[in-house]
């Protein structure tokens, strides 16, 4: 799989290897959500690869008109980016209260597009709303084992987003640090008392040799890039 920010293989050297589950962090405004579509986006523009970006609570609507905005619309990314609104399911099954249900829904609907759409690439929107209707509890590092082990066994790339913030990623209630094969994070950065400058950070990633430090995140064009940080 290529690397899918511009410039952003100076630090992974070359992409994120098949297989992995992702963790993509940042606290809210960091465009978790943008920055991971442009995953699948630009990798249907590059190499025509089948995805599936997964909403459990953004309507697919809505998602798709922010990115109209971003001017990631064009139309031949259609036919191999594939939106699943899971929201609606979701809201449907609340009287459906036993443990288990809601994850073992998610996994049908996970199953079933692999069988049809045979997708490479799949964006979770987000893990900690996952979480919540799964109702994992006490086993909950143990839940997430399973999770992850099952969802490398569709032999895909996977992309969860969480909200934890980037400096509370390995304390000992957040398992899924240690549990995913990538940790890459986002965050607002203060220059000076007036400006904001967003950036990115691959704090783990394994079996690629990369650089763990921030690069500035630009968007510009409908394209994200990564950049040395050049201001302090």
């Amino acid at each position: 799989m290529r690397t899918y920010i511009q410039n952003f293989d100076e630090s992974l050297q070359g992409g994120i290897p098949k297989g992995h589950v992702v963790l993509i962090t940042g606290t809210p405004g960091t465009m978790k959500s943008s920055v991971s579509y442009s995953v699948l986006y630009q990798n249907a523009l590059q190499n025509k690869t089948k995805s599936v970006y997964m909403t459990l609570e953004q309507s697919r609507e809505n998602l798709l008109q922010q990115m109209h905005c971003m001017g990631m619309d064009k139309e031949e990314v259609k036919e191999y980016v594939h939106i699943l609104d899971l929201g609606l399911i979701r809201k449907s099954l609340t009287q459906l209260s036993a443990k288990g249900t809601w994850l073992q829904v998610f996994k049908m609907y996970a199953e079933s597009l692999k069988h049809s759409l045979n997708y490479e690439l799949l964006v979770v929107d987000s893990m900690d709303v996952l979480e919540m209707a799964a109702q994992m509890g006490e086993n909950r590092r143990t839940e997430l084992f399973f999770l992850f082990e099952w969802l490398r066994n569709l032999g895909i790339t996977t992309f969860l987003l969480s909200e934890t913030a980037p400096e509370k990623m390995f304390e000992n209630k957040y398992d899924e640090g240690y549990l995913a094969d990538g940790v890459i994070t986002l965050k607002l950065h203060e220059l000076g008392e007036t400006d904001i400058q967003r950036r990115i950070r691959a704090v783990k990633m394994r079996s690629t040799n990369h650089k763990t430090g921030y690069f500035s995140l630009l968007f510009n064009d409908g394209v994200f890039r990564a950049t040395q940080v050049i201001t302090e």
